[in-house]
């Protein structure tokens, strides 16, 4: 294994492997397996690069950063010669959240400094921008990601943000210096007395040249888009044969499950259930214990072959109301034990194509499944692929992150976990 990713939730694990397995012509991905959670066992030896899905993003800093450096110390028995560790291209993170200290602890951990923080994804309308982080033509704090219900992002400057967590400053390569391409990206670096330093991209060509400037870097951090350039370092000298085309489908019964609150998801919702089967599941009946699996999994299997969807989506307005009346963190883990015990009970009822929108929602999901390591298929949409398990029942799975995906996603995604 020559590049390893520790990715703080599920969703953006399949999104950065799906990056480094396409790769960019004419040089190609690397072969990718995506892991969830820290391995037991070591890689398959024909692996080129590995994802560690951690669930990561919102719980305590201490076990964050715990589960961090023994991803690391996997990955590195594996032979992983540049760590990469991966958050959300719209920086999910609270004053006090984990990325700061997340990369702080790899930085000290692996004897480095001049490290790239960079979540820009321009293919998805995320880019970065002196130190500030923009959604399509809106800052972050103006773009919905201001109501997000676990890690509402109120600045959409990134370097100020980062340095909240931070134990020291944090440093920026402006776009000034980034559009001179990647001599003048890798001399910045090689200067930086920060640990961390944002660097600026508003292109996939920013991305690609800062790619080649980390060239022999042992960590970079970032969004997905940051993999982009990262392939080619390998197959360019020799040391990666790359990825030799994407892995088939699962036919099979299928199901959607929704619980991201984004605008994107909510707007995906609305137009599937027009055409298809919809469960709207009511949070405070969840709370009381009026709604519960068995009625998600019985609304399922009753409209089996007709793309069913289950989802907890709602507006701000709605989530703010419930979290205000059961607490914030006893909604989420009640709604994740919903979505895990949904999950297993249909998988083992023979269902095997599942589609979860919202990071939270998939990582409960996988980490109920206890489905091993991935392959990397086809793609979807920018940043969602189809991941395949492997075993006595196959299962294809699309994790997708809440504001990820076009209108049609959830039809478009169950033909493509087909292998259609």
């Amino acid at each position: 294994m020559l590049l390893g990713v520790i990715a703080d939730d599920f969703t953006g694990a399949s999104d950065i492997a799906n990056t480094i397995a396409k790769g960019l012509q004419p040089h190609g991905g690397l072969k990718t397996a995506q892991f969830l959670g820290i391995p037991t066992q070591p890689s398959p030896q024909d692996v080129e690069a590995g994802v560690v899905a951690l669930k990561s993003r919102s719980i305590p800093v201490e076990e964050a950063v715990a589960q961090s450096l023994a991803a690391l110390d996997w990955l590195l028995a594996q032979g992983c010669q540049q760590i990469v560790f991966k958050y959300c291209s719209t920086f999910d993170s609270t004053k006090e959240g984990n990325i700061g200290p997340v990369a702080e602890a790899l930085a000290t951990a692996l004897g480095v400094r001049g490290v790239v923080a960079c979540p820009a994804f321009p293919g998805a309308g995320r880019t970065v921008y002196m130190g500030h982080l923009f959604v399509q033509d809106r800052l972050l704090n103006e773009s919905g990601l201001q109501n997000h219900p676990l890690t509402p992002m109120t600045d959409p400057d990134i370097r100020r943000w980062l340095g909240y967590q931070t134990k020291s400053p944090v440093g920026l390569v402006s776009h000034g210096v980034v559009r001179q391409g990647d001599l003048a990206i890798r001399a910045a670096l090689a200067t930086a007395e920060n640990t961390v330093v944002i660097v600026d991209a508003i292109s996939d060509e920013d991305l690609v040249n800062i790619g080649s400037a980390v060239l022999g870097h042992r960590l970079v951090t970032g969004g997905s888009g940051i993999a982009l350039g990262l392939p080619a370092n390998f197959i360019k000298r020799g040391l990666a044969k790359g990825n030799l085309g994407a892995a088939n489908g699962v036919d099979g019964p299928e199901a959607i499950l929704a619980g991201s609150c984004s605008g994107a998801t909510r707007g995906q919702i609305e137009l599937h259930k027009a055409d298809h089967p919809a469960f709207a599941i009511d949070v405070d009946k969840v709370m009381r214990g009026e709604t519960t699996s068995e009625h998600i999994v019985d609304f399922i299997r009753l409209n089996q072959g007709r793309a069913p969807l289950a989802y907890s989506s709602a507006t701000p307005e709605d989530v703010r109301d419930i979290q205000a009346k059961y607490g914030r963190e006893i909604v989420a883990e009640k709604l994740d034990r919903l979505f895990a015990e949904t999950a297993r009970k249909l998988v083992a009822s023979g269902v095997t194509r599942l589609v979860m929108a919202g990071g939270e929602t998939s990582g409960a999901v996988v980490s109920a499944l206890d489905l091993g390591a991935l392959t990397i298929g086809q793609e979807i949409d920018p940043g969602v692929p189809v991941l395949l398990s492997h075993g006595e029942k196959p299962i294809a799975l699309a994790l997708k992150s809440g504001n990820f995906g076009s209108p049609d996603f959830f039809a478009k995604a169950l033909r493509r976990l087909s292998g259609r």
